[in-house]
Parts: structure tokens; C-alpha cells; sequence
């Protein structure tokens, strides 16, 4: 079977199904990403360059569509060429969210196409306007519902989505979910997996020592900023550290912005460091940037008590793995997170943009050796039950049988 996928960030979530059907040696499996170093055996890059060209004086609200129609452009330029060579896949796969598919069906009208569908944005409700100290201004709501457009420009294209969560689905108007398949994604069981020697080795991360008997608290986001609760963590950095003096604390995580506003001058990590209190023993926390993969693990499962924050939005694939890991997680109390965590069985739930109830659960966990002891094993549990990788695959090739027939 011929596969062609499409995103602009290879391979984006695409890693684990793009390995299983590159090993079979009767797929052809082609790839169309962005330029990047990066490959997998068995699987055929075919790249564009993307140096946006907005004008200056395009309307603002227009500014995202501009961009997915270039990378359309793009996309469609790569199509011609396969075409030319004779390629014709059997399904196209990819991420609306950037624009890039939506000429596709141009080229190969009679080729199903599986499309990912992640947010459907909302003024209200959602993600937007939930954190009170960063309202939106005045007369947004136009603003928000312009981020919409290439979710309607690929909806109207009538072909077959998905979306990994209940609530990502949800968050799409009813009109829509017809079209969206809800299809879970999962976590490498093998590889995401509680390991005992780990907890009991020490570890060095940077310049900070982890002692077997230090209590190591976790946090994971792509980049440090408040759409991930950075700055809840932050302020609760204090008052764990005061407790404890047995307490480290890495908090992983870029310096760019994925979500989110920017600050002018200064990153989200300088901003919320340098309104710490005076004397917050900073020694005792490394904030390492992003890391190697096998290092983040290795952080998950030496983990005592793992933080994951979030607005009511797009749930990590750091928490499915964190859950996997075994960690002991505190979570904030949101939709998307409750889709995976329930209090008291596989984690704690904690009042979201609340430092003080943050640091209190986290340290009732480490007096707590019992209760953190279950829920490890909650946190396990329900990965197996649930979040098994060969799972997501065997479902999404079902998706696939479904659509080529």
C-alpha cells in the first residue's frame, strides 16, 4: 500500500504508526514535511521549504490563513512532482492544522484522506480567557474565531478526521463531529515503564545531584509558559522547597512560546525567576531546557511526585507517558486532564492556577509513602488498560482498512 503523510514538523505524532508501516516491506510510506535533518528507515522524505512571506499589510486575523494556503502551495508544488513521477498514494494522512493538505484532493480527488483535527478554538468556555491575570483584550472574539478558518476550509474539503481525546472532540460544534473519528493515541509501554533500579540510583541532570534519598519533583512541558502552568509552578517553588530540604526540582522545558503570548525582552522563564521571593534556595532546581528523550524518561521514572498543568486545552503526550511511567502525578483539575486522571485512583487533581494548593498536595504525597505507592500503581494500571501503543496502531490501521476498502 502507498502512504503519503503529511506535517510540517516530521514526524511529528506520526512517529510510532509511520515506524509500524515502514518495517512492512510491501508499504511504500512517503513523507511531506518541512526541510529537517531528521529520518526513519524505510520511510521517503519529500521536503519544501517554507520562509513565509506575509505582507505588512495583511488584516491580522487573516495572518494564519495566509500562511496554511503558502504552505498549501508548497504542498501541492511537492504533490505535482510525485504525480509526475508516478506516484499515486492509496490514503493521504496528516495535520490539518497548518493548511498543508488542502489542495491535496485536487491532485488525487478518488485518494481518501484521514486528517487530524487538534482544537477548535471558542471565546469562551476553553482555553481562552480561563487565567484571569492574562484576559484577552477588549472586543477579541473575532480575533478568536478567525483561528477557526483553516478548521473550516479543511472541514469543507468533506473528507474523513480524526482527534485523539473526548475532549478535543467536543470541542468541535456538533455540525462538525460527523466528520471526526475519535481515534486515542497511546504511550510506549516498553519504553515508558516504572524502573526500580532508576529509583533508587542517583542521577545528575546539569549541575544539579540527585541523591537516592532526595525527593525529586518533576515537571514536563515543551516550552516553560503559563498555557502549561509554568507560572503556577513557579510560585510554588517556595514553599516546597521551605518544607523539605530533601527536595529537588527539575522543571523541563524550551525558552520559546507554543501557546500563548510572548513577553517583549524576556523569556516566561526569566520573567516568573525573577519575581521569586528573596532567599528561594534556586540550588536545589535545575530548569535544563528540553532534553534528550532517554534523559526525560529517566527523569519521569526517578520522579517522586511528576506536576503537569495545563489550561483547559490539548492534553501532553508527557502525560500519557508520565502515567505509563508510573509517576506520581498532580495535575491540574481541567477537562483534558480528567479524560486521564482520576483523583485518588491515578493521580491527584489540584484547583487549576493555585500554587498553594500545588505545593500542599505535593507534600502530603512525600509524607505520604503509601498513598504515592498506589497511585503508582493506579498510574500503571490504567496505562496498560488503556494507553497501549500497539492499541493506538492496530486501531488506526483498522481506520485505514476502513477507508482504502
Amino acid at each position: 500500500m502507498r502512504f503519503l503523510f503529511v506535517h510540517q514538523n516530521f514526524p511529528a505524532q506520526y512517529l510510532h504508526i509511520v515506524q509500524h508501516l515502514a518495517a512492512n516491506p510491501a508499504h511504500d510510506v512517503v513523507f511531506a514535511s518541512e526541510i529537517s535533518d531528521a529520518s526513519l528507515p524505510g520511510v521517503r522524505r519529500v521536503c519544501y521549504e517554507y520562509g513565509r512571506r506575509g505582507r505588512v499589510d495583511v488584516h491580522p486575523y487573516v495572518r494564519d490563513w495566509e500562511a496554511a494556503v503558502q504552505r498549501a502551495d508548497r504542498v501541492a508544488g511537492l504533490a505535482r512532482n510525485l504525480s509526475a513521477l508516478g506516484f499515486k498514494p492509496d490514503i493521504i494522512i496528516g495535520h490539518h492544522g497548518w493548511g498543508e493538505m488542502l489542495h491535496l484532493a485536487d491532485f488525487w480527488p478518488d485518494v481518501p484522506m484521514l486528517g487530524y483535527f487538534e482544537f477548535y478554538y471558542r471565546p469562551t468556555g476553553l482555553d481562552v480567557n480561563f487565567d484571569p491575570e492574562f484576559p484577552m483584550p477588549a472586543h477579541y472574539e473575532p480575533s478568536v474565531r478567525a483561528m477557526n478558518t483553516v478548521n473550516h476550509a479543511a472541514l469543507a474539503l468533506g473528507r474523513h478526521g480524526q482527534t485523539p481525546t473526548k475532549f478535543q472532540l467536543n470541542a468541535y460544534p456538533e455540525w462538525a463531529r460527523a466528520q471526526i473519528r475519535l481515534l486515542p493515541e497511546g504511550a510506549r509501554l516498553d519504553q515508558c515503564r516504572p524502573d526500580p533500579l532508576i529509583r533508587q540510583a542517583e542521577m545528575t541532570i546539569n549541575d544539579l545531584h540527585i541523591a537516592p534519598d532526595d525527593r525529586l519533583i518533576t515537571y514536563v512541558a515543551r516550552n516553560l509558559e503559563p498555557y502549561r502552568g509554568f507560572h503556577v509552578m513557579m510560585r510554588a517553588l517556595p514553599a516546597l522547597l521551605a518544607a523539605r530540604p530533601d527536595v529537588k526540582i527539575v522543571l523541563v522545558g524550551g525558552d520559546d512560546v507554543s501557546y500563548g503570548a510572548k513577553l517583549e525582552g524576556e523569556t516566561w522563564r526569566e520573567h516568573f525567576t525573577r519575581h521569586l521571593p528573596p532567599g528561594t534556595d534556586m540550588s536545589r532546581v535545575c530548569m535544563p531546557g528540553q532534553v534528550p528523550y532517554d534523559v526525560y524518561l529517566k527523569l519521569l521514572k526517578r520522579s517522586d511526585a511528576h506536576v503537569y498543568l495545563t489550561y483547559p486545552f490539548v492534553a501532553s503526550w508527557s502525560l500519557r507517558e508520565a502515567l505509563a511511567c508510573g509517576c506520581v502525578v498532580v495535575a491540574a483539575d481541567v477537562e483534558p486532564v480528567r479524560e486521564f486522571v482520576t483523583d485518588g485512583r491515578n493521580g491527584r487533581l489540584i484547583r487549576p492556577l493555585d500554587p498553594a494548593h500545588l505545593s500542599a498536595t505535593v507534600l502530603d504525597l512525600l509524607e505520604d509513602p503509601a498513598q504515592a505507592k498506589r497511585l503508582r500503581h493506579g498510574a500503571r494500571r490504567y496505562a496498560e488498560q488503556t494507553l497501549d501503543m500497539n492499541q493506538h496502531i492496530a486501531a488506526f490501521e483498522s481506520r485505514i482498512a476502513e477507508l482504502v476498502g
